[in-house]
């Protein structure tokens, strides 16, 4: 049985809230606690750790808000996945290290690989009209 159009249009956009909001939720987390996530990302060897948090936080905020209203979704969504392939190996490399701390990376690395697999799906989608959207971008 397929799915009528207007329940994939509403199923559409509560997945955009749920995954564009908790990255946008996220981005705005690097603004809230930027020192320690700072010195996180010093602890990993990144350069400029404050403006990486800063940079990266303000990538996911736009990206996520794009996701959710459908504004620009390409970019959104290309945005995403830069950030996850650029942080998901660089911050959570859980094969570095042993015990609670590898088993904390590697639930940190496989939930970015999973919103990555998310954005790209995103991205496949990003040609196609979305329903109460903005309506604006690439």
């Amino acid at each position: 049985m397929a799915v009528s159009t207007a329940t994939a249009d509403v199923a559409l956009l509560v997945g955009r809230v749920l995954f564009g909001g908790v990255l946008a939720f996220m981005g705005l987390n690097h603004f809230m606690t930027t020192d320690g996530m700072a010195g996180y990302a010093e602890s990993k060897g990144i350069p400029a750790p404050r403006l990486a948090v800063l940079g990266s936080g303000a990538l996911l905020a736009l990206s996520g808000l794009g996701i959710v209203v459908g504004a620009f979704p390409l970019l959104a969504a290309l945005g995403l996945v830069a950030f996850f392939v650029a942080t998901t190996p660089t911050m959570h490399d859980f094969w570095r290290f042993e015990g609670e701390q590898q088993q904390e990376e590697m639930t940190q690395f496989l939930k970015n690989a999973a919103l990555l697999g998310g954005a790209l799906a995103f991205i496949a989608l990003s040609r196609e009209t979305w329903a109460y959207a903005v309506g604006v971008g690439l």
